[in-house]
């Protein structure tokens, strides 16, 4: 029987009980008690309950609060060459330890060494209001250290913080929310090793413990939650020893102490915590009446995703002289998309190049080595979302390509030149901004896809050595058609505008709402809480489009006061359950009208003579920065999981938006989403 609280006064109370959280503050009790006799007498405890339940079930634990002194710890987790460690935590304070994972002390070396040189570790620490990240992966080579500031001065503000590590190799990469990544480049030796942990603590560590290396001995005081290493959501339950600490609660202060009072009396008010996390991943299982709960996205090796905006590229060096009389290129590519550049190289003239582009969705080899243009193309559509493997060749005057093994027909070379003459440079995935590609059409914006693997003339082209890299991104192994929001930022997009040749080009200003318009979009979503769509003006005039407990609020406001067509499915939390809906949101004059997957609520204004929204910002999709008014949103809660087809209506004039060109991004990853369709 599970069971939050059981009391007794002036009898004798016999209990059997078995409980995971033994030690740990809490409100009330959490386990399960069975054999309850008092008075010689045994008690149905299902009668006249609250909050027990038959059979004793307990839920994992995501979030601990810790009090003064207090720590946790947890399982040993390694720290291996291809890892990731996320977690989230808010306090008040300035300094204390977040996280520290302690080793053995390494095997002996030729060499005396400092007291703990030798043992590998890893700490996450903050101290007087920013991080320290301190590695030693135990090799003997000097301690690696990470410093990352806060932009408002302290992350000790009460607000939530986010801070993810990555190691790659001897390459650590750490992140707090959307701050600048600091890098960190452990020691040749470190390069294939694992750095072995034999204590995992959390919110500082025991008396005694770690002293030759933590810089620093204070407690965490505030909330650590949602710690996953590498992709495993960590139970707290889990937890082999922990001080001062209390369960599946975000509090920045210690409770108040309990005083007994009178029958009529009331206990004193309990802390405000902090609200519902809103960074959850999605996942393949629902649990009924709670939203979808995923595991952190799995990551292809050696491939990164391109498209985020349009100048999204790597430029990799290679032999220039290598490919004078041969040229072959093979690379692994994935895709939804209809068009972009795959590669380019190019003479500084230009006169001489070897371009591969996607075209409504086949594939186009183009080249010329200075005597006129030379184009070979594939019958294949390469737009479904799966793996292909491209080669693309001329030798001997002559062209071919090759998709999947299948080959296209061969071409032979326009003129009478023999040499390709291009600088020692592959654009891969797009082209710089300030690159202007002269003789290969109009098809030179970077290609949302993912790139794997890359070969001239048999050599492969290592990334880590690029020379220029903007707007790329780690691959999902699983990915579907969408643009992934981490519920920590916003896209602002603006009009369009008609150049003709039908050329529409999004423009930096804000968008005019005025009497009709509708929107549509699809969205999948493990969160109850976010921001999907606002657009505001200066006054009150505003619309909005959020979910708020699980409900999806459509908001409108003429100037005459806000109205809210509101939509609360009949199964709890149904818009959260990690599954694509749709949204259509139609204003017309003083009347609103929601439809989500089909079922159709309304709103109307009485003030029937206000009918325009003279809005004049910008579309904030997702979310919205600190410093913008939003008039008719009620959360400032980012949207975290995917959006697609999002689409604005007015009259005959309809805008497709390509999140890749909005203005400003945050947080947000166009042409790519986690998971797999649902």
């Amino acid at each position: 029987m599970s069971f939050p609280d059981v009391a007794a006064s002036g009898t004798r109370l016999e209990l059997q009980a078995v409980s995971r959280l033994k030690g740990v503050t809490s409100k009330s009790y959490v386990g399960c008690i069975k054999n309850l006799e008092i008075s010689r007498s045994t008690f149905d405890l299902l009668r006249n309950s609250y909050g027990v339940r038959k059979g004793c079930t307990l839920e994992p634990v995501r979030s601990v609060s810790f009090l003064k002194g207090g720590y946790m710890e947890l399982p040993p987790k390694s720290l291996s060459p291809e890892s990731e460690l996320l977690a989230t935590f808010a306090t008040k304070n300035s300094s204390g330890i977040i996280l520290a994972a302690l080793g053995q002390h390494g095997e002996k070396q030729g060499r005396r060494q400092a007291p703990g040189s030798s043992q590998p570790f890893l700490s996450i620490m903050l101290i007087e209001g920013h991080i320290e990240v301190h590695v030693n992966p135990g090799d003997g080579t000097s301690l690696r250290r990470a410093l990352l500031h806060a932009p408002t001065g302290t992350f000790g503000d009460g607000q939530e913080h986010s801070i993810s590590l990555i190691r790659s190799g001897r390459i650590i990469t750490v992140q707090l929310d959307e701050t600048t990544p600091v890098e960190m480049k452990l020691g040749p030796a470190a390069e294939g090793r694992t750095i072995n942990v034999s204590n995992l603590y959390i919110g500082g560590v025991p008396a005694g413990e770690g002293t030759p290396m933590l810089k620093m001995r204070s407690s965490f005081h505030g909330c650590i939650r949602n710690l996953i290493w590498n992709m495993e959501l960590l139970d707290f339950t889990s937890a082999t020893g922990y001080e001062q600490v209390d369960l599946d609660t975000c509090l920045l202060s210690e409770r108040p102490k309990l005083v007994l009072h009178e029958e009529d009396g009331e206990l004193p008010p309990e802390p405000q915590p902090l609200p519902s996390p809103v960074r959850k991943a999605c996942s393949n299982y629902i649990i009924q009446g709670l939203c979808a709960v995923d595991r952190a996205p799995e990551y292809v090796p050696n491939a990164h995703q391109f498209g985020l905006t349009e100048g999204s590229h790597f430029v990799l060096p290679f032999n220039q002289l290598a490919v004078r009389r041969r040229l072959s290129v093979q690379l692994r590519i994935r895709t939804f998309a209809s068009s972009g550049l795959i590669y380019y190289m190019a003479h500084q003239n230009q006169v001489d190049y070897a371009a591969l582009q996607l075209h409504e969705g086949r594939l186009h080899f183009m080249f010329d080595l200075g005597k006129g243009r030379t184009k070979v193309s594939h019958p294949a559509l390469l737009s479904d979302g799966q793996w292909h493997t491209v080669k693309t060749e001329y030798f001997k005057k002559k062209g071919f390509m090759m998709v999947d093994n299948q080959e296209s027909a061969m071409v032979t070379t326009v003129g009478d030149a023999t040499t390709l003459d291009v600088e020692g440079r592959l654009y891969l995935g797009g082209l710089p901004s300030e690159y202007r590609a002269r003789n290969i059409g109009n098809v030179t914006h970077s290609i949302p896809a993912c790139i794997g693997e890359v070969t001239v003339n048999g050599k492969q082209l290592g990334k880590d050595n690029a020379e220029s890299a903007f707007a790329v991104s780690r691959c999902y192994a699983a990915a579907q058609k969408g643009t992934f929001f981490e519920g920590s930022g916003y896209a602002a997009l603006g009009p369009t505008t008609n150049l003709g040749a039908s050329l529409l080009v999004l423009v930096k200003e804000g968008y005019k709402v005025q009497s009709d318009l509708n929107i549509t979009l699809e969205f999948r979503t493990s969160s109850e809480n976010g921001v999907l769509l606002g657009i505001s003006s200066t006054k009150v005039d505003a619309i909005g489009l959020e979910l708020v407990n699980g409900k999806l609020l459509f908001h409108v406001n003429n100037g005459a006061g806000r109205i809210t067509a509101t939509y609360e499915p009949k199964a709890p939390n149904t818009l959260c359950n990690g599954k694509w809906h749709t949204l259509k949101a139609n204003k017309s004059k003083h009347r609103v009208v929601l439809i989500i997957d089909g079922n159709a609520v309304r709103a109307e204004s009485p003030h029937t003579q206000s009918t325009s929204a003279d809005t004049n910002n910008p579309i904030y999709v997702g979310g919205y920065p600190a410093d913008v008014k939003q008039n008719c949103l009620s959360s400032q809660t980012s949207f975290r999981g995917c959006l697609r087809k999002l689409t604005l209506i007015k009259g005959p004039q309809v805008q497709f938006y390509d999140f890749s060109r909005a203005f400003d991004l945050q947080g947000v990853f166009p042409h790519s989403c986690p998971g797999t369709e649902s």
